[in-house]
């Protein structure tokens, strides 16, 4: 069998060789052409290529996967009329999106002059990522509300079924999903906006533009907005406009329209702009290829021989040690950088585009992308006299450990 996989999926080897013969390719690069010259009956992706019905014609194609949670890329009905089995990877990144979405706000939070839990967050989109989110940052005491009709209506469904104290709640009372609002109640009520829906072009739950000139007009002045979404959910030109008339917004994008050639004006007045990279943590990714390749050996009824805990090695930072003498957000904020500084992205797509120009820059930066590991791969060690900072930096999503006291 032979198999043509982007050349940035890792551990592509080490997962399919089972299958057969591998060819590697720039995601790029992967079109019509290339998937008939590698006679590839496994075609393995990201979100940068479009698996289309033109793609598949003329080819031997007989399961496709992309090691990405979306799936906007992918033409999943011509997929199923030519008997081609599909697999994406679910929440294979969402922890990583979520590290990338902290990090931003205490960088924010620093500029401004603050702590995080002056904010109120608005949440759009409760799934993989805006699920997590809602729950570590709620779990750091930060005040959080949530938008997401399709999945309101869903449990409204659900408590319409069975009774609403078995499906709302846990046995300990705790409720098992935030209580939803609208768009609107969230603009006009919270602070700090974060976008993370799948993009729907059609339909009552249509998300293209879902932030439009009107509702871009309606943030509150010194409102944040945080996309690390779909880039298309977000009106450009709208927002352009905003920035650059009233300048009255903090923003974080990391996904634009027209991706890679992204307008640069815009860009230029974001105040962290990241090239499509919020859940690129090697832990992500891995996780990814591992989810690929379990369905695709259970497309072929082959057995999965190689554990994602095969894949990962140890981290380049396994730990470290806080005393007394920080607050619990200056140690929040040391833990994080030590992990993962959004503005060593933003910095670095700077760079690119001094040297390579700006949609250039986007894909060499994603495809030369530096390592970065989650939170969850830090140990922290807090001595005695720091012992106070465990439940936030535990909510943060490190592990953490006490560390004894030592008697004199």
């Amino acid at each position: 069998m032979r198999l043509l996989i982007d050349s940035l999926v890792p551990k592509a080897e080490a997962c399919f060789a089972d299958l057969g013969s591998l060819t590697r390719r720039p995601g790029r690069e992967i079109d019509a052409q290339a998937v008939r010259d590698a006679k590839a009956e496994v075609l393995v992706v990201r979100s940068i290529t479009r698996v289309e019905e033109a793609l598949l014609e003329g080819s031997r194609l007989r399961f496709v996967g992309t090691c990405t949670i979306g799936t906007d890329h992918i033409d999943q009905a011509a997929l199923r009329a030519r008997g081609i089995g599909f697999s994406n990877a679910p929440g294979c990144n969402a922890e990583a999106v979520v590290d990338y979405v902290l990090s931003s706000l205490l960088t924010l939070a620093e500029r401004e002059g603050i702590e995080l839990d002056q904010r109120r967050i608005g949440i759009v989109g409760a799934g993989n990522v805006g699920g997590r989110l809602y729950r570590r940052l709620t779990a750091l005491g930060l005040d959080c509300r949530v938008c997401d009709p399709p999945r309101a209506e869903r449990e409204a469904e659900l408590e319409a079924e069975h009774d609403a104290k078995d499906t709302a709640e846990h046995e300990d009372g705790e409720r098992r999903s935030p209580a939803f609002e609208d768009l609107d109640t969230l603009i006009e009520e919270c602070d700090v906006l974060c976008l993370h829906t799948p993009l729907v072009r059609e339909g009552e739950h249509r998300t293209h533009h879902l932030l439009d000139e009107a509702r871009l007009a309606a943030l509150k002045p010194g409102s944040w907005l945080l996309n690390a979404g779909r880039g298309d959910c977000l009106d450009g030109q709208a927002l352009l406009a905003r920035l650059a008339a009233r300048g009255d917004l903090r923003t974080v994008l990391d996904v634009f329209e027209k991706e890679p050639a992204i307008d640069e004006a815009l860009w230029r007045l974001v105040d962290i702009a990241t090239p499509h990279i919020a859940g690129h943590s090697l832990d992500g990714k891995l996780r990814g290829t591992h989810q690929v390749y379990r369905a695709a050996m259970a497309h072929f009824g082959l057995p999965v021989r190689v554990a994602l805990s095969d894949l990962a090695p140890p981290p380049a930072l396994p730990s470290l040690t806080l005393a007394s003498g920080l607050s619990p957000w200056e140690a929040l904020r040391l833990c994080v950088r030590a992990c993962y500084d959004v503005r060593r992205d933003h910095d670095g797509l700077i760079r690119y585009r001094r040297e390579k120009g700006l949609s250039a820059g986007v894909d060499a930066y994603r495809s030369e992308y530096p390592l970065r590991r989650e939170f969850s791969t830090l140990t922290v060690r807090l001595r005695p006299a720091a012992a106070t900072l465990e439940p936030l930096l535990a909510a943060a999503g490190f592990a953490v450990r006490l560390e004894p006291l030592v008697e004199a």
